[in-house]
Parts: C-alpha cells; sequence; structure tokens
C-alpha cells in the first residue's frame, strides 16, 4: 500500500479525530476543510474548539494529544466519552494508535476501516453508513 498523502495526514486532528470520516468534511455543500484546515467555512463548534485551540497546540509544542503532560486531559475524555457511545469510536485510542504505529500506518489502518465495501467511498462516522451509497 502507498503512503499517505500530506492531505491525508492533515485530515487528521490534534485530538485523534479523523476528520475524513466527518460529516462536515464528507458534505457537498459549506464542506469543512477538517481541524487543521483554514477556518473560513468551519462550524464555531470547531473553530471554539477547547482542544484545538489548547495552548500546548498553540505554541506548536505539539501536533498530537497523546504528546502532552496532560493527556488525556478532561477536554479529550469528555469527547472520547461522546464518541465511544454515539459512534462507536475512541479518539483515545486513536492517539495510543498514533503513537504506537505511526501516522501513516494510523491512515492506512483507517482507510481499511471507513471504505464502504460496495462502492469504495467512505463511511460517516457520525451516519454509520457510506455517503456514496448508503450501504
Amino acid at each position: 500500500m502507498s503512503a499517505p498523502s500530506l492531505n491525508k495526514v492533515l485530515l487528521i486532528a490534534p485530538c485523534g479525530m479523523n476528520c475524513g470520516l466527518c460529516e462536515a468534511y464528507l458534505r457537498v455543500e459549506n464542506k469543512c476543510p477538517g481541524c487543521r484546515g483554514d477556518d473560513t467555512n468551519k462550524p464555531i463548534t470547531r473553530t471554539n474548539c477547547k482542544i484545538k485551540n489548547c495552548s500546548v497546540l498553540k505554541e506548536g509544542k505539539t501536533k498530537f494529544c497523546f504528546k502532552c503532560k496532560k493527556f488525556p486531559c478532561d477536554y479529550l475524555e469528555h469527547l472520547d466519552k461522546r464518541y465511544r457511545s454515539k459512534y462507536n469510536m475512541s479518539i483515545i485510542n486513536n492517539l495510543v494508535q498514533i503513537e504506537k504505529l505511526g501516522i501513516r500506518k494510523f491512515i492506512e489502518n483507517e482507510k481499511r476501516k471507513w471504505t464502504c465495501s460496495k462502492c469504495g467511498g467512505t463511511i460517516c462516522v457520525h451516519k454509520g453508513f457510506c455517503l456514496g451509497c448508503g450501504s
């Protein structure tokens, strides 16, 4: 399998969320560019995200939360709890996998896990089905 492009790497948010699976990124109109992208078309919840705006991340001391001394912080634990219960995904586990395997291997695993077996489209983490074919 070829190495993921820089664009795919930039779609992994500091919290470990794969923005490429997000409903806001996958939609056609008013598409969000991902947490690391320009804030112009982002929903206010993404621009005001306490994790994304964390001082450790803003100062450039780390690119991912797992490198922070406070990992996992209260904000991350709260987000992880919501994602585990609503979307069957642990962003804390994502961060552990990124730290353990590296970003490129993590992205390769994500592609296998979230690619629709019927049409090859992307399964939306928030909807739980492929937005391309509905499977």
